[in-house]
């Protein structure tokens, strides 16, 4: 049979459990809450101005532009043939043959349909690749903000709140190291 003594930890955890964790640690730690949150160093950094301004954001985006330029383009330019089809077709409806007017209108449709679909297409096409660059530059940001909470010895860094002192916005030294890492 086990003395009193070796099962006294295993009566503490059954315990603990009845008393929550969390309250056992406040009144047993050296430190009250207050004085933990005055020793606390808390930072916050702006994601979306991260994504937006950041060195290898703005790089991002210019590559997006530049790969789906030549397919926007297209889009414009199927988009202008079908409105001057369409006007074409609104101001000679009335002195068209009807089987010359239903071809036309029938052309329309499927040159509406077909910008259509290539839309749609290149919304998610462009969707997908931005989701993939901003990935990058999320993973590299991260990177950067670890960094500076080892660096600077923060005990938490946050993403996103409802109010922010300007006094633990790190955002700006976060751009700055982002744009010296892209160099």
């Amino acid at each position: 049979m086990k003395s009193s003594s070796s099962l006294w930890p295993h009566r503490l955890c059954a315990n603990l459990g009845a008393l929550g964790l969390a309250a056992f640690l406040s009144l047993a730690g050296p430190l009250s809450a207050a004085e933990a949150a005055d020793n606390l160093k808390v930072g916050f950094v702006n994601t979306e101005r991260v994504l937006r301004e950041a060195a290898p954001a703005v790089k991002a985006q210019k590559k997006l532009e530049k790969e789906f330029q030549p397919r926007d383009q297209e889009l414009q330019k199927m988009d202008k043939e079908i409105k001057e089809l369409q006007g074409q077709l609104e101001k000679e409806a009335m002195t068209l043959p009807e089987s010359d007017r239903r071809k036309k209108e029938r052309e329309l449709g499927e040159m509406t349909r077909e910008f259509q679909r290539k839309q749609r297409e290149f919304r998610e096409d462009l969707n997908q690749r931005r989701n993939e660059e901003l990935a990058g530059v999320l993973e590299r940001a991260n990177k950067v903000i670890r960094g500076i909470a080892e660096q600077e010895k923060f005990d938490l860094i946050l993403q996103e709140a409802v109010f922010v002192s300007t006094r633990i916005d790190i955002t700006e030294k976060v751009l700055k190291a982002l744009a010296a890492d892209s160099k």
